[in-house]
């Protein structure tokens, strides 16, 4: 069930973790656990494509570095990230509100 729910909803998860401040991709996918409190625990094989989607869509920038001898590389949220994301929390608020009214008892019309 959870990676149903989850469909179509990564690129916004990811923009969110994006928002404070750069993260490699590892680093990404450690915010995505620690901030869903160990619900999200996403494979490498799904992180990474929308990571390289959402640098080609220009919703985050990315660049090389090395540390400790290690290549890695950081993403960090552009101007067109910051409005997306802000978009998809309005879309989402709207899609949690009306999920609500529909699953809270008593709600259905008699």
């Amino acid at each position: 069930m959870m990676s149903e729910a989850l469909r179509g909803h990564l690129d916004a998860l990811i923009l969110a973790v994006l928002e404070t401040e750069p993260l490699h991709g590892y680093a990404v996918m450690e915010a995505l656990q620690v901030s869903s409190g160990g619900a999200l625990d996403l494979p490498t094989g799904s992180l990474y494509p929308a990571l390289r989607r959402l640098d080609r869509a220009g919703l985050v920038e990315s660049e090389w570095s090395t540390v400790g001898g290690r290549r890695r590389r950081t993403y960090q949220l552009t101007s067109a990230g910051r409005r997306a994301l802000a978009s998809e929390r309005t879309k989402w608020r709207d899609f949690s509100t009306m999920v609500e009214g529909v699953l809270r008892p008593g709600s259905a019309p008699a």
